[in-house]
């Protein structure tokens, strides 16, 4: 499969999973390390609109601000250092994520919110977990009024207003219950 190049001024889907789909978040203090360094490495690089990580896989949508160039070089030092450390707290060699980051073009509106939904409902989906208070999800601190370096507001409009941002999502979340029932 060919690899999306990313372009300036455009939103992408942002995912990897752990290599054989084996973990890749062994603990909570892995999942923070991993958010610390996405500051670090993406900062002044992409607008973050939503996330989430689980166990074995992640999701990211962001807008490339910076040359493509520099922004697919941040991404690549962004996971290797991930690995890096990873590879040393677990004791661990080889790769730690399947081959290459995948990107998906986001090109109308309505993939993006739909995508939003898809990012934050993730817990409960995979591994039954309430979306609402999932720590390692932009869920709640698109809710928060703590300082963020997401574009929370942005995320807030395209759902007009943080009411009907939860509305939708717990709309959504309903309808996987219900399909969980039926199975």
């Amino acid at each position: 499969m060919k690899l999306e190049a990313l372009e300036q001024e455009k939103y992408y889907h942002i995912y990897n999973r752990g290599i054989n789909g084996n973990t890749i978040f062994f603990s909570n203090d892995n999942k923070s390390y991993f958010l610390s360094k996405l500051k670090i490495y993406l900062e002044n690089k992409v607008e973050i609109l939503a996330y989430c990580l689980l166990s074995n896989h992640f999701h990211l949508i962001v807008k490339i601000i910076t040359k493509p160039s520099i922004a697919t070089q941040s991404f690549s030092n962004l996971f290797n250092a991930y690995a890096k450390a990873i590879n040393k707290q677990q004791k661990r060699t080889g790769s730690l994520f399947e081959k290459h980051f995948k990107r998906i073009e986001l090109k109308n509106e309505k993939y993006l919110q739909n995508l939003i939904l898809y990012i934050h409902l993730n817990p409960m989906k995979h591994f039954n977990i309430d979306f609402e208070s999932y720590k390692y999800s932009s869920y709640p601190s698109i809710l928060s009024d703590k300082p963020t370096t997401l574009k929370r507001n942005d995320v807030l409009q395209l759902f007009d207003g943080k009411e009907n941002f939860k509305y939708v999502h717990q709309q959504k979340n309903l309808e996987i219950e219900e399909k969980f029932k039926l199975e």
